[in-house]
Parts: C-alpha cells; sequence; structure tokens
C-alpha cells in the first residue's frame, strides 16, 4: 500500500457522502429494485448476463436477515416476470450465518427452492476467511438435501483453496473463481500477485478438467488472457463456463470477451446499504481507494 493510498483509507470517514455516492454510482444499480431491473435490462440488452446482490451483510438481528430474503425472493420474481437473463448472489452473513447457522440455512434453502421453481440459480458469495469453512459445510448440506441449483465461490490468495477443490469435486460443483479481496494473514494467503495468478490458474484448470461448470471472475487482462487459453486449449463448448465482473469494472474488456464469443456476467449490487458497502470494499482494497481519489481529482 503506497503513502496516497493509505491516506485515503485513513480519511474515508470524512469524506462527505454525496461525494462517496458520486464514485460509487458507476459500480452500483442503485437503491431499489427497480434500479437493479433498468441495470439489468440494459446489460441484457448488450448480451451480457447478470447476477443480483442485495447489498447487506454483518447484520447483527435475525429480523434483517429475514427481509434481506424477502427482498431476494422479489429480485427472483422480477427477474421471472421481466424475462431477464439473470441469477442471484448471496452473502451470508447477510442472512444470519453468523448469528444463527441454522436459521441462516433455512433461509438459503428457501431461496434455492425458490429459484428452482423459477428455473434459476442461487450462487453463495464468498467473504473472509473466518466465514470459508462454515460457508462450505452449508453448500454442502444443500447438495446432499437435492439442491442442484446452488453454487459457491472459492478464492485463489488462499492456500487451502486447491484443497478445497479436491474435497468438492465428488459434488462436481458449480464454482466461481476469484482472486479474494479481504486483507488475510500470510499464514493463510498469498500476497505474491503472480503466485495468486499461479493459483488462479491451477484451479480453474482443475475445475474444467473435472467438469465443473466455472465462473471466471477476474477483471486483470493476465488472467482474462489464460482463461481463453484454457477454454480454447480443451476446446470447451461456451455452455461449460463463463466470465464474470463487476458493475463498472473493465468494460472495454468485457465487451471484447462478447465479441470473441464468450459468455460474461455482470454482478449487479443494489440497496440501501450503499454506503456501508462502498466504504467497506475502498478500506477492504486501498489501491481501489487511491484510484478513486486520483480518478475524482482528474476529473475536477
Amino acid at each position: 500500500m503506497n503513502l496516497i493510498d493509505q491516506a485515503v483509507v485513513g480519511l474515508l470517514p470524512l469524506v462527505p457522502k454525496p461525494i462517496v455516492r458520486r464514485f460509487s454510482s458507476r459500480y452500483i444499480a442503485g437503491d431499489d429494485l427497480a434500479a437493479a431491473v433498468r441495470t439489468m435490462r440494459l446489460l441484457n440488452g448488450r448480451r451480457l448476463m447478470a447476477t443480483v446482490d442485495v447489498l447487506g451483510e454483518f447484520i447483527h438481528r435475525l429480523d434483517e436477515a429475514d427481509a434481506t430474503a424477502a427482498e431476494y425472493e422479489h429480485v427472483l420474481d422480477a427477474i421471472e416476470s421481466g424475462g431477464l437473463d439473470a441469477n442471484i448472489s448471496v452473502k451470508l452473513t447477510g442472512l444470519g450465518l453468523l448469528l444463527d447457522r441454522d436459521h441462516c440455512h433455512r433461509l438459503v434453502e428457501g431461496l434455492v427452492r425458490a429459484a428452482a421453481v423459477r428455473k434459476n440459480f442461487v450462487r453463495i458469495d464468498m467473504e473472509d476467511s473466518a466465514c470459508t469453512s462454515i460457508t462450505l459445510d452449508l453448500y454442502r448440506r444443500l447438495r446432499a438435501a437435492g439442491h442442484d441449483n446452488v453454487g459457491v465461490v472459492l478464492q485463489a490468495y488462499l492456500r487451502r483453496s486447491l484443497d478445497d477443490i479436491a474435497a468438492l469435486l465428488p459434488l462436481r460443483p458449480n464454482v466461481r473463481v476469484c482472486k479474494g479481496i479481504y486483507v488475510e494473514p500470510e499464514a493463510i494467503a498469498y500476497k505474491d500477485a503472480e503466485e495468486i495468478r499461479l493459483n488462479y490458474r491451477r484451479m480453474v484448470e482443475r475445475l474444467l478438467d473435472a467438469g465443473c461448470y466455472v465462473g471466471m471472475a477476474t477483471h486483470d487482462p493476465a488472467l482474462v488472457e489464460a482463461g481463453k487459453a484454457i477454454v480454447s486449449t480443451r476446446k470447451l463448448p461456451v455452455s461449460s463456463y463463463e466470465f464474470q465482473m463487476l458493475l463498472g469494472v473493465a468494460e472495454d474488456i468485457r465487451q471484447s470477451l462478447i465479441d470473441s464469443g464468450h459468455r460474461l456476467r455482470v454482478y449487479v449490487p443494489y440497496g440501501a446499504q450503499w454506503y456501508a458497502y462502498s466504504v467497506r470494499r475502498l478500506k477492504e482494497n486501498p489501491r481501489i481507494a487511491g484510484y478513486v481519489f486520483r480518478n475524482l481529482m482528474a476529473r475536477r
């Protein structure tokens, strides 16, 4: 982290909300479901798929978890009624994982069932390392109950991820592979960028070679090219994988992928918790905070 990035992170609590809103608006669909629907429709019109995230994580009360689950049901209804090419992504800490695991499981299973009725899919997001094992345990419970319209996320910067793949392979899991953004100790996470890229490539290859569906979530040009080479070498049909990116990021790369015949899904977050989400993401990745600051100054 350079000194400018560190300084920007330290000053975040002093930044007025309207300014945070200004630079975050590109990366968040809006405050409500109507805004998310407009964004999904726009993306679909550009040949892009979507996955919707209702903002809100690390909640303090179970009634907040219930409200989030209910909102996701509305999302599924909107996707079905609008004929949209989209699914949902859920963060388990927003559904009560750290308050009551059984309650969280019931809520997630309810969403998986609701998605199945609508021929849709639920992606369980991965959060920090304190949640990794319990998230994978909940995923296994869902699969053991016969639910196959549910997938999980594994992070390439965690040293354990290849072992997690080996343990999950009997399930032929649907996996999103990403680098990971949380700040973790070196004992459990790679710190060198090239080590993370190498592990990312190994994970994608291991999953694809086992016949698993893979979402390659990355904005790293080197990994995008690596992903293209991996599927090309194996002559894989486009139905066996997809690329994934965040809303408002690397739009030139995503368009190139679409024009080349690959499928790409865009992560669409929305909700009243946009401010907490924006500040948390900037704190978790100081380099992005510095980038946003420099971009804002350049526009001025």
